[in-house]
């Protein structure tokens, strides 16, 4: 396979040649229930994550990015197409897809630092030494060494993320499904956070499923975007960003006008099917 381009869009298809198909979200159709009707979320989304790939889901609030992503966690049960991970159905929620959200208390507070990345640990049955080794390797590489334990109420928005981050990359998930984490942050702690989230990928290699609202974040965070129309959510394109996450270059600028064009244009664009690969 020759070198994707940066801004190849042709049938939205931007893959990694090293890696192997972990996720496979097809012609998912979401849908809910208010008080008067039925609500679609998304109809027919169609995407592939590879093994290592940071892939950000991209799109205005109610595109149905975070029920795409709650979808892939099993909480939301598709009603039309299918949803595999390593090539098998996701029924429900599981240890292999840890979520961390956007709201600051989703720690215990009445456990400290070290002891909220334990819990799920020896929740799922770790021995207590394997345990705690993991717990204090995850809480070093978030930078949080010297506040293993403090409780959260003690601790900065960006630091109890950085320990939501720790606990779900502890339990080593298939995939870290991330929904707007950075969103409740201040600028300059949001821009850190995002420095930081790439330098943990750089040393431990995790998959990441990421959603944002934000065109900048998408492209420095990700190096695949699936762009959402607005609702319900269908797919734009796909976009390969990869050389462009570390710098505000040309090409990043040029990139971020291409992404705002598509999204905000009068005359919206045609939604892209994307490529699949063979399935076995």
């Amino acid at each position: 396979m020759g070198r994707v381009l940066p801004f190849s869009t042709q049938d939205g298809a931007a893959r990694d040649v090293d890696s192997g198909v972990l996720l496979d979200v097809d012609d998912v159709t979401l849908q809910y229930k208010t008080d008067d009707r039925l609500v679609t979320a998304t109809y027919k989304v169609d995407f592939q994550v590879h093994r290592g790939d940071r892939f950000v889901l991209l799109g205005p609030s109610g595109c149905g990015k975070s029920s795409l992503l709650k979808a892939v966690a099993g909480f939301i049960k598709p009603v039309e197409g299918a949803i595999r991970l390593n090539g098998e159905p996701v029924r429900g929620p599981g240890p292999d897809r840890m979520v961390v959200f956007q709201e600051f208390d989703q720690l215990l507070p009445w456990k400290t630092v070290f002891q909220n990345v334990l819990f799920p640990l020896r929740a799922r049955g770790v021995p207590a030494k394997e345990a705690a080794e993991r717990a204090r390797d995850y809480i070093a590489k978030v930078g949080l060494d010297r506040f293993r334990d403090s409780y959260p109420h003690t601790l900065s928005g960006g630091m109890k993320q950085r320990v939501a981050i720790a606990r779900a990359m502890a339990t080593e998930p298939e995939i870290l499904l991330m929904d707007e984490p950075f969103a409740a942050l201040d600028a300059l702690t949001r821009r850190r956070m995002q420095e930081e989230l790439l330098q943990l990928w750089d040393d431990v290699r995790f998959t990441m499923l990421f959603v944002t609202h934000s065109i900048e974040e998408a492209i420095i965070v990700g190096n695949r975007i699936l762009v959402l129309s607005p609702h319900p959510g269908q797919v734009k394109a796909e976009l390969n960003a990869h050389a462009f996450g570390h710098e505000k270059s040309e090409g990043f600028a040029a990139l971020e006008n291409r992404i705002h064009t598509m999204l905000f244009a009068d005359q919206p664009t045609a939604p892209v099917k994307t490529t699949r690969a063979a399935r076995p």
